[in-house]
């Protein structure tokens, strides 16, 4: 999943959002340089990432873009699943309400300045100054994203390929969110409820 999913799956708990946000970035045993509350963090991202990866429903999306893009299929399915995250009505009841979300989420990241890892918080500049999160329920980010994403990949060519496939089959990829996300959503808050026992 891409940033949105795994803030909104952190279920407003400071420690956990941090891990689940930088966990991309804390390589190998540098996790337990942290809290434990944002080991669990990390530990949680990892199990969203494993859970979505292997999910029937986001390896038959992948399809779409996989004639295309190959191995980064993957990458740009994670994207495609925030747009339809912040365009979800059941879990943001209105643009106002991301909005909302998107704010606290970058107050919390912003009070935790001193643990967060070089590298995100070099991204993290960009995510708040362009407003990322609450930005991802337009279609004009998604396409600044997937740009991007065949701008960094070693082996992609920039076609803007990725953008026409999401528009010209965005009804089936949105069936499919709609399909897999509640599934993601009960198993997050299952795991973290395991990992917060420990």
């Amino acid at each position: 999943m891409n940033f949105l999913a795994h803030a909104q799956l952190s279920f407003h708990q400071p420690e956990i959002l941090v891990g689940n946000m930088i966990s991309d970035f804390v390589k190998g045993k540098k996790q337990y340089d942290y809290s434990p509350g944002i080991q669990q963090g990390i530990k949680l991202h990892r199990a969203i990432d494993q859970f979505t990866d292997t999910h029937p429903v986001t390896k038959e999306l992948k399809q779409y873009f996989r004639s295309s893009y190959g191995l980064y299929a993957g990458v740009f399915t994670d994207v495609m699943y925030d747009y339809f995250l912040a365009n979800d009505t059941q879990e943001f009841v209105s643009a106002e309400a991301l909005q909302q979300f998107s704010a606290g989420c970058y107050h919390t990241l912003e009070t935790y300045d001193a643990v967060l890892p070089a590298s995100f918080k070099k991204i993290f500049g960009y995510m708040r100054s362009q407003d990322w999160l609450f930005h991802y329920h337009e279609k004009w980010l998604i396409e600044k994203s997937f740009w991007g994403l065949e701008r960094r990949a070693k082996y992609l060519k920039e076609t803007g390929q990725a953008f026409i496939i999401f528009n010209e089959h965005l009804d089936e990829l949105h069936l499919g969110y709609d399909i897999f996300y509640p599934q993601l959503k009960d198993f997050a808050v299952h795991t973290l409820q395991k990992l917060l026992k420990h």
